[in-house]
């Protein structure tokens, strides 16, 4: 073995732990410190129920379980919001002029028109102003939107 290469090995080494526990040990480092031993660790000292954190992993992980919860009740909050029977006639991507005679004939908002559509398609046609042309696009917007279509709207009235 060679003089000069390998390290000193100290037959003294003092290891602390965090909870205060001290042994000696042989070790190429005088002074060892640590955070758990037999002596303070769950699985040794039958506390299954304690969580050993070692530089906040614990925390992080809830932060991050917290951050992902957050994320999915926004989400779910958008697309409630999204598809909410009072959202107004303005928004749906429809003419000017069938968006002026759904406003004339009362029909302010998506769940307005929805139950409208639940009565059939010739109930929407009846509408002064508002034709073929015009509940097509609507049927094609509400369904983007995300809203569901009642059975008799799909009837095709001729």
């Amino acid at each position: 073995m060679k003089k000069e290469i390998q390290p000193e090995f100290f037959h003294d080494a003092i290891v602390t732990c965090a909870c205060g526990n001290t042994w000696q040990t042989g070790s190429t480092v005088k002074a060892i410190r640590t955070e758990v031993c037999s002596k303070c660790h769950p699985f040794f000292t039958g506390e299954l129920q304690r969580i050993v954190d070692i530089e906040g992993q614990v925390d992080r992980f809830y932060r991050k379980l917290q951050a992902r919860q957050e994320y999915v009740d926004e989400k779910t909050a958008r697309t409630s919001a999204r598809t909410s029977p009072d959202r107004p006639v303005e928004e749906f991507k429809i003419s000017g002029r069938a968006r002026d005679a759904l406003l004339k004939a009362g029909l302010t908002n998506a769940g307005q028109i929805i139950d409208k559509l639940a009565e059939g398609e010739q109930a929407l046609l009846d509408v002064d102003g508002f034709g073929r042309k015009s509940l097509i696009d609507l049927k094609k917007s509400l369904r983007q939107l995300g809203y569901e279509l009642p059975e008799a709207a799909n009837e095709i009235a001729v």
